[in-house]
């Protein structure tokens, strides 16, 4: 119950962060991509299931603020979340190689189904530009402030985990 509660508060305070504080530190309207990086290390430090609720927790925020069709950004969330969870049996705290890979290829096959579902399909066939000016910024940004914030989700997650093992081992 500590777990989902701490896990919700994370993902909205990310999302307030990323609605408020980076929407006035964007560059060239390009901000950084904090509910992927949730997304991304709750799925490959807590699993599949985990991934998947806080995806789906994720993308709804975003739909219901930022989206202009519900569902997308759930389902798109969600699937990466649980995509994360996959690689949850070679995630080790001390390595950062393995959620910074993660982390940018869910935000690059973020912005790449973005541009699909939405400004492809509305007609808007210029990918490259939406390539550089869109996803690649929005790409290192992410990676940058993911420096940040992954030590502070990575930090929470421990200490979830030592308070868990602590109470288990008091009925054991």
């Amino acid at each position: 119950m500590k777990r989902k509660f701490i896990t919700s508060a994370v993902i909205l305070v990310c999302f307030l962060l990323e609605s408020t504080i980076f929407q006035n530190l964007a560059f060239a309207t390009v901000k950084p991509n904090l509910l992927i990086v949730v997304t991304s290390s709750f799925g490959f430090m807590r699993g599949k299931k985990a991934g998947l609720f806080v995806g789906f927790s994720s993308g709804l925020l975003a739909d219901l603020f930022w989206g202009s069709a519900l569902g997308f950004n759930m389902l798109l969330y969600a699937v990466i979340g649980y995509a994360n969870g996959s690689f949850k049996r070679m995630f080790y705290d001390d390595d950062i190689k393995l959620p910074i890979v993660l982390i940018s290829v869910s935000d690059f096959l973020y912005g790449l189904f973005t541009y699909a579902c939405i400004y492809m399909l509305r007609g808007d066939f210029a990918f490259l530009t939406y390539l550089m000016k869109i996803i690649m910024p929005e790409l290192v940004y992410t990676i940058l402030v993911t420096l940040a914030l992954y030590q502070i989700i990575l930090h929470i997650n421990k200490k979830l985990e030592e308070e868990e093992q602590r109470s288990a081992s008091k009925f054991v």
